[in-house]
């Protein structure tokens, strides 16, 4: 067995454990930095939507020599300023993408792309995306994004309790502020693959939240019957017993989406797999992060907070107490203070009379 099977094996079974719950303030605190620098860079930088929502034009060329500074510059020149992005394809043609552009300003600048790349005005491919479409799709992902946080807080709460719903709810808010924030300020553009990438990552981080809490609500079924454990203890020991593979599931899955972010779309130029590939990959790492650090011992202290679990926590600080008390006592030595007041004497009468018998003749 390697050493990771040997470590996983040592955590199922509890013999070794890192105590997230214990330290579930330091995690908030880390969560909350997180956060807030999130949410500030939304409010700062705001999201770079796509013609998908904000409307424009896209422009796509046969193959050509020109350059993308080149087609840049001369499609926002014809365009009358408009910020311009410029993707080169396969075959050497380019894709060039314009917003807020309507059909009387996108006339200009397929004729001047034209001019320049020495074709004809037809051969430059030209697709107009009207804002009414892109609030449309806008609309029904948010309302996709409501009923699943609804149906997602409903399931939960009958198959295991409210308080797991609002900790795995809370993980799930968690993620897309995240996710959300890392776009705003990395400048990616926003696009329907955008918001695939979202939707999916929403049950990924739930995968290892449901696989946590099903095993501690086994776990905690006879809780307030022993007193060797807090709430706390059981849910840190279901924690630790499925980190493992949680670990492995995060990895095998964040290596293809790192290769079509970092290989795919940063060393290859293939800038359109950026819009799936930057939400999957900071979304599977915030949905293992927040199954780890947030949603159980959020769930834990939630716990902890009922009369009987405050009951349990007593018995089981009482009993540990009194467990140290009784070793302390077997463990010190002996005072000579506490001997009986005639145990000198009689060993000393003993003493003499071994001393007697022996010096008497036979």
């Amino acid at each position: 067995m390697s050493r990771l099977g040997t470590l996983g094996a040592r955590l199922y079974r509890g013999e070794v454990g890192y105590d997230f719950v214990g330290k579930r303030m330091l995690w908030y605190g880390i969560s909350i930095l997180i956060t807030i620098t999130a949410v500030v860079g939304l409010a700062v930088r705001g999201l770079n939507m796509g013609i998908e929502f904000s409307g424009g034009a896209v422009f796509t060329t046969p193959k050509s020599s020109l350059s993308v500074s080149e087609a840049k510059s001369v499609a926002q020149s014809a365009s009358g300023g408009h910020s311009a992005i410029v993707q080169r394809l396969g075959h050497d043609s380019l894709r060039i993408q314009i917003s807020d552009l309507d059909t009387k300003e996108a006339q200009p600048v397929q004729e001047a792309l034209a001019k320049e790349m020495h074709v004809a005005p037809s051969k430059i491919n030209t697709q107009l995306v009207g804002p009414s479409w892109g609030e449309e799709i806008a609309n029904k992902a948010w309302k996709g994004l409501a009923i699943f946080m609804i149906l997602v807080v409903i399931y939960l709460a009958i198959a295991f309790e409210w308080r797991m719903a609002l900790a795995a709810l809370v993980a799930l808010i968690h993620d897309l502020t995240i996710t959300v924030g890392v776009y705003a300020l990395v400048g990616f553009e926003v696009s329907p693959g955008t918001v695939i990438g979202l939707l999916t990552i929403l049950g990924y981080s739930l995968y290892d939240t449901v696989v946590v809490f099903d095993g501690l609500k086994e776990a905690s079924k006879d809780i307030t019957k022993q007193s060797r454990h807090t709430y706390s203890e059981l849910a840190n020991r279901s924690l630790n017993s499925t980190l493992v593979r949680s670990i492995n599931t995060t990895v095998v899955a964040l290596l293809p989406v790192a290769a079509l972010l970092f290989i795919g779309g940063g060393l290859l130029g293939a800038g359109m797999l950026n819009d799936i590939s930057l939400a999957l990959f900071v979304g599977l790492a915030a949905g293992a992060y927040s199954s780890i650090f947030i949603a159980t011992p959020l769930v834990a202290e939630l716990k902890e907070r009922e009369p009987r679990m405050r009951a349990l926590a007593q018995r089981v600080r009482a009993k540990r107490a009194s467990a140290a008390a009784k070793a302390e006592d077997a463990a010190a030595p002996p005072d000579p203070a506490d001997d009986g007041p005639g145990q000198a004497e009689t060993a000393a009468a003993g003493v003499a009379g071994r001393g007697g018998s022996a010096a008497r003749p036979s």
